[in-house]
């Protein structure tokens, strides 16, 4: 990892559900687009820059279409960033003729929550690709996306989309999702870095205090990298720990892409599938965009057990070029059995949020925000902070608390001389200094009292903490008018 990570109404219902069945763009040709909508008299609170970093790390990924239901949760959000994934082919499904309504609404939403909007621009497969799809998704009904037939028309699109979106306070703009899925992207990994190179020189051409973004290769295809590495440097032993870690809750979840794996030789098998092989292709590529800086922040996806985060960060500091940001625009839980464990759930939500932020992680979204029991697998294989209908689950409040402490303060690692016995992170704020702590065993650990000190759940109300505080495996949160280092000193 190469930078510590810093912290720094409306339309009509109609439009948000429009937005939904869009959430996607198309340009026009050569004609600049029109200039954005107005924004609401409602005074906004002023836009943060994605550039150095946010104000709070942590943040989520919602559905537009529950807005209403979420909103009072999102503004607890607030100084932290989310996403839009937007289509070519869905905002000018003919061409030029383009509809920016239901994504001039989300942008006008997100500056009024004080959150900063990034965009994920893909094609889709439409007059502008050519071609038939051959993956459709939900009742978006959205497909793979493919190589644009007139590099020049995808630019002029590109450069609209920046053009409108840039005095809304948008500046990041990844390119694609998840290519490595052929699903997500039809075409070679080698056309996608035809896109990327395109869509980069058009980006900083229009806004130079834009960003470009990877398109965040998924979590699985990460896990399979992790592996890949330590195999091809002869860290046999090594690879298959990072692999069982890592994977722990999916093996099988997708036939033989994910088997189990007890050696190397089953490991290197695994690796070789045509799935897996693909995605290491793709990975590779997106490494080599970001080595040679035509794209300036590297975007993961990770919905694995919190064991997980500590090879996936070991593969991010070995494979990032010095002085790239990071950022996790895509954080979840994927646990097929853990319907009936709330408990653990949130628990273990705020170690893998924590674990990431501290490893330098700079932004950090949680998907999805509410659980949607509509879902494909008829259960919460991946676990929202908020219930259907934007009732706030015990998740979701640890999160908040998570951003309360976070935001506008710095982000400091827990100090070595603690390290096997306390994970965690904190958050240091003038003379204030905010601990997420658990045990780093099965071991309680005792954090004598300091000046000033509140603990308890967090997520939960503080009391005083005369006593000290013990230390579980169930994260809490300690706040002291001391350093960080002077708090831990004394842990026994």
């Amino acid at each position: 990892m190469t930078r510590p990570g810093r912290l720094r109404a409306v339309a009509t219902a109609a439009i948000v559900a429009a937005t939904l069945l869009l959430s996607a763009g198309c340009t026009a040709g050569d004609d600049d687009p029109p200039p954005p909508a107005t924004p609401s008299a409602t005074a906004a609170p002023a836009a943060t820059s994605t550039v150095d970093g946010v104000r709070n790390p942590f943040g989520a990924h919602w559905d537009w279409s529950r807005y209403q239901q979420f909103e009072p949760y999102l503004r607890r959000l607030a100084g932290s960033a989310t996403y839009e994934e937007i289509s070519w082919c869905e905002i000018e499904r003919t061409s030029g003729q383009a509809d920016w309504a239901g994504l001039d609404e989300i942008a006008t939403r997100s500056r009024e929550l004080g959150i900063t909007l990034h965009l994920k621009i893909r094609t889709g497969v439409c007059w502008a690709t050519g071609g038939t799809a051959r993956h459709t998704r939900g009742t978006a009904k959205k497909t793979e996306s493919a190589m644009p037939t007139d590099l020049g028309a995808y630019q002029r699109f590109v450069r609209s989309v920046v053009q409108r979106y840039g005095p809304y306070g948008v500046r990041e703009y990844a390119i694609e999702n998840e290519v490595n899925a052929p699903s997500y992207w039809a075409g070679s990994p080698e056309e996608y870095a035809r896109v990327v190179r395109a869509a980069a020189e058009t980006i900083r051409a229009t806004d130079p205090k834009a960003r470009v973004v990877d398109s965040g290769i998924s979590s699985v295809a990460y896990g399979m990298g992790v592996a890949d590495r330590l195999v091809r440097a002869g860290r046999g032993a090594e690879a298959v720990a990072a692999y069982q870690a890592y994977f722990q809750r999916r093996v099988g979840t997708r036939g033989q892409q994910i088997p189990a794996v007890t050696g190397e030789a089953q490991l290197r098998r695994a690796l070789g599938t045509e799935t897996n092989s693909r995605s290491l292709r793709f990975l590779a590529v997106t490494e080599s965009l970001l080595t040679d800086r035509t794209v300036d922040i590297r975007q993961v996806h990770f919905y694995e057990h919190f064991s997980g985060v500590a090879p996936l960060l070991d593969y991010l500091r070995a494979t990032t070029p010095s002085g790239t940001p990071i950022q996790a625009w895509e954080v979840g839980q994927f646990w097929r059995d853990g319907d009936g464990d709330p408990a653990s759930r949130a628990a273990e939500m705020v170690k893998t949020v924590t674990l990431l932020a501290a490893g330098g992680i700079g932004e950090i979204s949680w998907l999805p925000l509410a659980y949607n029991p509509n879902n494909a697998a008829g259960s919460e294989v991946r676990y929202g902070l908020l219930d259907p209908d934007g009732t706030e689950r015990e998740a979701g409040r640890m999160l908040a608390a998570l951003a309360d402490a976070a935001r506008d303060a710095t982000v400091t690692p827990l100090p070595a001389s603690v390290a096997g016995r306390l994970n965690g992170i904190a958050f240091v704020r003038g003379g204030s200094s905010t601990l997420v702590l658990w045990s780093a065993s099965n071991t309680p650990v005792t954090v004598p009292a300091a000046p000033g000190g509140r603990t308890g759940a967090v997520g939960s109300p503080l009391g005083a903490a005369g006593g000290g505080t013990t230390v579980t495996d169930v994260p809490v949160l300690l706040r002291a008018d001391q350093p960080v280092d002077r708090i831990l000193a004394a842990v026994r």
